[in-house]
């Protein structure tokens, strides 16, 4: 294997303890990574900074990655969340080849180390509930007390932990423990639990199981197992790292290396697993899918590409500190992807009629309309002008305010890729409200430019009212209404930040070339933002999902409501 320099990728400390482990030879230059999910929910936008790492590291240095599924909690786990974690890592790209591994793979094997650990008098059967090792586990100013049960013998320990396998016990009734150290400054080394008995059916080995490994057992044992030389965590699992080592050394086998990294924190955003499945049990959101959600899924029902969340992932690094990162950043990266991608379409979400009256009745023209600017090879499509236009709302105003430039009496403006038209007068129903405007157009402008040279101030897009297609157009805010959900007061809940105005849907009209518009196609509607075609959609019914605004304009309005 060739050793990379140290300039060939952006660096950060991670990276550049695998070149040294390379250029000291430590793993026979081999570099093997792995993805450790727990199928007890959906993979979130956090997941996917571990996801670019783990696999861009290991397909950085010619090494290999596994996906290995921590599968230790029946209680918790369902065949659902596997197959959708295995969904989304195909979606980001991550290249596993035939290397999906589960926890579950190594039970008998972790049992056969649980006993190695009896037989060196390194572990016990403890009697004690739940409560009370929590109780006497004490604090990091005072030592823990040691459980009555510690002393057993090997015998009478290997006994009851065959029982504890045979079923014989019911729930929490008993625990296997290391025996460590209950005065150890780091509280992972008082006596931890090894074992715990969970009658229940897991997801691959049915009830074969009474007995189930804790993450801290099975974690650096199917890291031994697998070959594993870099085992990437986040930083909370710092302090675990000494249990880890323990046990390894204890078992005297293979000692990958763990390394520690800060997690992904992101603006008006959970990454919990927990509190992500309150907000679909409680029907906060549709799903997990929910293009509110976080969710790898959520955000690509949404529009996000996995392009773009791979060079967000690059851009944000990673560290030994924790921090949280603006929201914002993620949508620019979004916004830079989309805008070489993206289609250009007409599209009017809150729409109001406007009336060319020195049209000719009937007439119908085909527009020449770009389809990406950013992409010379994307060509240009044929959009169709008549007499009868849609318009958004927003584009007219009886009495402007300063600084509008777009419709207003006796105001010329030009239609995108059509003619200068002024507005003549309006029709109001019996509210006062304008539902109608009324225009003249110069037939000497078509395709936009006046041959006198005058010019206008803006450019309006539109829709052919005969021709246009009905859509149902969704448009999403923060899920959350402050920058840290977890942000409450004593007695109250995460949901108490949710954002009643997080969603809202809107009945528009696009232009007819969106009439069969694949299932999560991208699109720039123009001067609107991206959007992404929604799940939802059928063959007699369009919707969209906004993906992003063209630029940040909640930044906007918070700083200004400040």
């Amino acid at each position: 294997m060739t050793t990379p320099t140290d300039s060939a990728s952006p660096s950060n400390f991670v990276r550049d303890i695998i070149i040294d482990d390379l250029k000291t030879n430590k793993y026979a230059g081999r570099v093997h990574t792995r993805f450790p999910p727990e199928p007890n929910g959906y993979l979130h936008i956090g997941h996917a900074k571990s996801i670019n790492l783990n696999f861009g590291l290991a397909a950085e240095f010619g090494g290999k990655c596994n996906l290995r599924f921590d599968d230790t909690n029946p209680e918790k786990e369902e065949t659902e969340y596997v197959d959708s974690i295995l969904e989304d890592l195909r979606w980001l790209g991550a290249d596993f080849e035939d290397r999906v591994f589960y926890a579950s793979d190594y039970f008998a094997q972790l049992s056969e180390w649980a006993v190695q650990l009896i037989q060196a008098g390194k572990a016990y059967v403890c009697d004690l509930s739940a409560e009370d090792v929590r109780r006497q586990r004490g604090t990091l100013t005072e030592p823990g007390q040691e459980s009555p049960y510690r002393n057993r013998t090997v015998d009478e320990n290997l006994a009851l932990f065959e029982r504890m396998k045979a079923g014989e016990f019911p729930d929490g009734a008993r625990t296997l423990r290391a025996k460590i150290d209950m005065a150890s400054p780091n509280l992972n080394l008082r006596d931890p639990i090894v074992y715990r008995i969970l009658n229940a059916e897991h997801h691959r080995t049915g009830n074969k199981w009474h007995i189930y490994p804790m993450y801290d057992f099975a974690h650096g044992e199917s890291d031994s197992i697998e070959g594993i030389t870099h085992s990437i965590c986040t930083l909370e699992f710092e302090d675990h790292r000494p249990l880890y080592d323990w046990y390894i050394d204890q078992l005297g086998i293979y000692h990958p290396q763990q390394i520690e990294f800060d997690r992904l924190n992101l603006t008006y955003t959970l990454l919990s697993k927990r509190k992500l499945l309150t907000l679909v049990k409680e029907k906060h959101v549709s799903g997990w899918d929910d293009p509110r959600m976080p969710t790898i899924c959520g955000i690509r029902r949404r529009g996000y590409t996995s392009e773009a969340i791979r060079s967000f992932c690059r851009r944000v690094g990673v560290s030994k500190t924790n921090g949280t990162t603006e929201l914002s950043l993620l949508e620019y990266f979004v916004r830079e992807d989309l805008n070489r991608r993206a289609t250009r379409v007409m599209a009017v979400l809150r729409p109001l009629k406007l009336v060319i009256d020195n049209y000719p009745e009937g007439q119908v023209e085909e527009m020449d309309a770009v389809n990406n600017p950013e992409d010379a090879n994307a060509g240009s499509r044929k959009v169709p002008f008549s007499k009868v236009l849609y318009i958004e709302q927003d584009d007219f105003r009886e009495d402007p305010p300063k600084q509008y430039f777009r419709l207003t009496p006796g105001r010329e403006v030009r239609l995108r890729y059509g003619y200068f038209v002024t507005c003549t007068g309006v029709v109001k129903d019996d509210n006062g409200n304008v539902v109608e405007v009324h225009c003249t157009y110069d037939p000497a402008t078509h395709g936009g430019d006046a041959p006198d040279g005058r010019k206008v101030k803006s450019t309006i897009h539109w829709v052919s009212a005969d021709h246009a297609i009905d859509a149902e157009v969704r448009l999403y805010q923060h899920l959350f209404t402050v920058e840290n959900p977890n942000d409450v007061a004593e007695g109250q809940d995460f949901t108490v930040n949710l954002n009643p105005h997080s969603l809202e849907v809107l009945a528009a009209k696009v232009e007819p070339s969106l009439r069969e518009a694949p299932v999560l196609s991208r699109y720039q509607f123009e001067r609107l933002g991206y959007f992404c075609v929604d799940t939802d959609a059928a063959a007699d019914k369009l919707v969209f999902n906004r993906t992003v605004a063209l630029r940040d304009t909640w930044a906007k309005i918070e700083k200004k409501s400040k």
